[in-house]
């Protein structure tokens, strides 16, 4: 049964949370404010975190902070009444893996619940995974080399750096910010024209139908992700 820890401080929308969560098999903790947050999720280990940003002690991006500071990987999706870019973007950046902005769909966040808790992997070995296949291709990320339908997929060096971000982050929402500075240099933070050029070739060497991309998925306004 996966673990939810809900942060909010709303008892309405906390008790609503409980008992769609609960009905749907989830296992439910609580947290009203950020510190109560840091120490359940210390002690309970929990499978995914709902998070406030708007919390009575402290912003949830202090907690989003705090949380990969102590090496967890846990999914972190941020419900807020927050919906600017800037907001998404510094959650994201502090390391949040989704975002809902109030008002929501339950069925929406459900979902969101439920993709979170699948693709969540055990910590990696030291030396990491090999290979990720998907039904159209395989990345060999030891040999640098990707495969479609039998055949080699030539892919530049800043291709490769790209899909090798995007594929070490399975699932999770990789800012546009993160993708320049890593793959160009700080000084490109602001060239999001750049991504857009780089993830329309990838796509056309890896995805079916390029136009409506199953594997290369882009957030507008905030980055991409790898659905494996």
């Amino acid at each position: 049964m996966p673990r939810v820890l809900v942060v909010e401080d709303d008892p309405q929308l906390v008790r609503a949370l409980r008992i769609n969560l609960q009905v749907r098999t989830f296992e439910v903790e609580e947290a009203t404010d950020g510190r109560t947050a840091l120490r359940l999720a210390a002690a309970r280990e929990p499978d995914v975190i709902v998070l406030d940003l708007g919390l009575p002690d402290m912003d949830g991006v202090d907690v989003i902070r705090s949380i990969r500071r102590a090496q967890s990987q846990v999914p972190i999706l941020v419900l807020s009444a927050r919906h600017t870019s800037e907001d998404k973007v510094r959650a994201l950046d502090a390391g949040a893996d989704d975002y809902v902005t109030k008002p929501f769909s339950m069925d929406e966040l459900l979902a969101r619940l439920r993709a979170a808790t699948r693709r969540r992997r055990p910590q990696a070995d030291s030396e990491g995974p090999v290979t990720v296949s998907t039904d159209e291709f395989t990345i060999d990320l030891a040999a640098k080399k990707v495969h479609r339908g039998g055949n080699s997929v030539r892919l530049t060096p800043t291709e490769w750096h790209l899909l090798e971000i995007l594929v070490d982050n399975p699932g999770r929402l990789v800012t546009q910010r993160r993708l320049l500075q890593e793959v160009w240099g700080p000084t490109y933070a602001a060239h999001s024209n750049y991504l857009r050029v780089y993830m329309a070739q990838l796509r056309r060497k890896l995805e079916r139908d390029p136009a409506r991309p199953r594997y290369l998925i882009t957030e507008p306004g905030m980055g991409y992700r790898f659905e494996p």
